[in-house]
């Protein structure tokens, strides 16, 4: 055996100290959730069915990010403010509608009715920022179109506080229904969470449909792979890239109207909280992988709920931004990749 073997065989099964410390983190962590789910079932369940509720609806804000990121590199630190505003035009439907707490039968009839205005709203609002701030943008260093983004973001900031002011804005609480739909063992589940899956569900179907078996879904693919050549194949580059950018912000309007009729509030200041937490997902899963930001979604949207809920050290409500972007430097440390993505030679 040379030396240099000897060498390669001495490195070869060398420990990772990064590589132990992630496995422990995560070891802690499902000791930590098995323990409490031992301690508390019902509890644990009934956190688990709120977690995946919400995480549905992160899923929906974090697909924009993904779709975006996907097709240009770029992060649009605005998609969270357009989500808000999308909760803003859903608090305004309900204004405008008459639609009270006692009117499930009205709900019914006018889910899709308002899930297709804040679709085409919010959609509308994503196209005009791509047109106006990022495609002049388009040729510069990547620099230029961040910062861009957060200025538009501080923009539409204004535009929430202007037209709703800065105090939250509340609808009636029980204008979805909540009765029971299944109650076993103590772990109940209502028909508000029933409504929201039954909304993201097809929505995510219909998403992942268009972009692998269209033809606009092709020249998406086609310009995230390489805007040039897609060019040159006849693809309009700049259509397709507003396109998604529709499409992304249709997902933030739909996410929009689920918040505000879930959660029956919002404010000006929702999107940049709840944006982060879907960009956290994204990242998790694998920024630019479908997929993988619905996985991410569902993780943070479980690991909010069991840090707010489980009783046995947990560290509480006051922890949760903490430990959300806390696993957001994790990730970004461990696996840059994400859950499902994979590591291109820039690394991420």
């Amino acid at each position: 055996m040379t030396a240099e073997t000897q060498t390669l065989s001495g490195t070869r099964y060398r420990p990772n100290l990064l590589a132990v410390l992630g496995l422990t983190l995560v070891g802690l962590l499902l000791f930590w959730l098995v323990v409490n789910a031992i301690k508390e079932p019902a509890d644990f369940f009934n956190l688990f069915l709120v977690g995946l509720t919400v995480g549905m609806v992160y899923a929906l804000i974090a697909l924009g990010y993904s779709l975006v990121y996907g097709i240009l590199e770029l992060i649009n630190f605005a998609h969270g403010d357009v989500f808000m505003l999308g909760a803003m035009m859903t608090i305004t439907l309900v204004g405008w509608f008459s639609i009270t707490g006692s009117d499930h039968g009205k709900v019914v009839l006018l889910i899709v009715p308002m899930l297709l205005i804040c679709v085409v709203f919010c959609g509308v609002i994503n196209v005009t920022i791509e047109t106006i701030a990022y495609r002049p943008l388009r040729s510069a260093p990547r620099l230029a179109p961040l910062i861009t983004a957060i200025g538009v973001s501080f923009i539409l900031e204004n535009i929430g506080i202007v037209w709703k002011g800065p105090a939250p804005v509340n609808i009636p609480d029980n204008i979805l229904p909540r009765s029971q739909v299944f109650d076993i063992g103590g772990v109940h589940y209502n028909w508000n969470k029933l409504i929201v899956l039954i909304v993201t569900l097809p929505t995510l179907a219909l998403l992942v449909w268009l972009v692998q078996h269209t033809k606009q879904g092709k020249a998406m693919r086609a310009t995230a792979q390489d805007k040039e050549a897609a060019s040159i194949m006849g693809i309009n580059v700049n259509r397709t890239i507003s396109f998604t950018f529709l499409i992304a912000g249709g997902l933030a309007g739909a996410a929009g109207l689920l918040y505000a009729l879930y959660f029956t509030s919002a404010s000006w200041d929702t999107g940049f909280r709840l944006g982060l937490f879907a960009f956290t997902a994204a990242v998790l899963g694998g920024i630019g992988n479908l997929p993988g930001a619905v996985l991410g979604a569902i993780c943070i949207g479980m690991i909010e709920q069991f840090n707010n809920g489980l009783s046995w050290h947990s560290p509480g409500s006051d922890w949760t931004t903490s430990i959300i972007f806390s696993i957001l430097i994790l990730i970004l440390v461990f696996r840059p990749e994400g859950l499902l993505g994979e590591r291109t030679p820039e690394g991420g």
